[in-house]
């Protein structure tokens, strides 16, 4: 664990909440000078406690309306590795999560219709990773982590 304290923990926050903050209000913050904020910054992604900035879309702004889960159990024989590549590439892919249980993943996904959920989960199965799977729909969403557009 990267060792880490309370004005690099605010200083992540503040940058989550906003990372188009200039360093000057950071350090007002903070009660540091600029300079002092920026060698924090520095340090910060050095040691891979930031790991990018990045802008909140709002999904359903870019034709992004439908939010699913997709619980995947992966067929016996499955590369993982490629299973886990092939997610990371995905840019419908907003989170992929490895659990505990009968499941082997947590797929969850951001298209512009129920047509692409089909088509997701057509294109697991052509692929041949998955014996089986299980899909629930968001019927709308309270919080979610910041939504950026993956290429």
């Amino acid at each position: 664990m990267t060792d880490i304290d309370d004005i690099d923990r605010k200083i992540c926050l503040l940058l989550s909440e906003d990372a188009r903050q200039s360093l000057a209000q950071i350090g007002a913050q903070v009660g540091l000078s600029t300079s002092a904020v920026n060698e924090r910054i520095r340090r910060l992604i050095e040691r891979g406690v930031l790991r990018r900035f990045a802008a909140d879309c709002d999904p359903e702004a870019l034709g992004l309306p439908v939010a699913a889960f997709v619980w995947v159990a992966l067929a016996a024989g499955v590369d993982e590795g490629a299973f886990r590549a092939a997610m990371a590439q995905m840019p419908t892919v907003t989170a992929c999560h490895h659990v505990t249980g009968p499941w082997s993943y947590l797929v969850q996904i951001r298209l512009p219709g129920l047509q692409g959920v089909e088509d997701f989960l057509a294109g697991l199965k052509a692929a041949g990773w998955i014996a089986r799977s299980e899909t629930m729909l968001a019927l709308s969403t309270v919080v979610e982590p910041p939504f950026r557009l993956r290429g």
